[in-house]
């Protein structure tokens, strides 16, 4: 095999993105339980991604979904991806320039097997 072609994927790396995409499907789910209205998931763009983009009255939040089989999940956010993050929100909102008033916040929600998922409002801001 040369270095073009590519490999199957692992049962390791099948079974990992299927947890993760469980992950993402339980947090869009907690957030419509709490009143937010999912506006995209999984919103891909060159310059990042971001898992979850919700609203809720005036507040829009770009959700970034951690899943960890143990403990970890918090530290799992380096300063990159939260970079990455960033510049993917201003990609978003300059696509849809009628939520450019609202205000504008980075949450994280924390999931972890056999425990509830954590719903971290304001988890960073854009200058940390």
């Amino acid at each position: 095999m040369t270095a073009r072609e590519t490999a199957p994927p692992r049962p390791a790396k099948i079974a990992a993105q299927r947890f993760g995409r469980r992950a993402e499907w339980l947090a869009a789910a907690l957030l419509r339980l709490k009143g937010y209205r999912i506006l995209a998931r999984d919103f891909r763009v060159p310059v990042g991604e971001i898992d979850v983009i919700a609203r809720r009255g005036r507040t829009l939040a770009f959700v970034e979904v951690k899943a960890r089989r143990g403990d970890g999940a918090a530290e799992a956010l380096s300063g990159r991806q939260r970079r990455r993050i960033a510049r993917a929100a201003e990609w978003y909102l300059r696509r849809c320039p009628d939520l450019g008033d609202l205000t504008v916040r980075f949450d994280v929600i924390l999931i972890g097997r056999g425990r509830w998922p954590q719903h971290r409002q304001g988890a960073w801001r854009i200058d940390d």
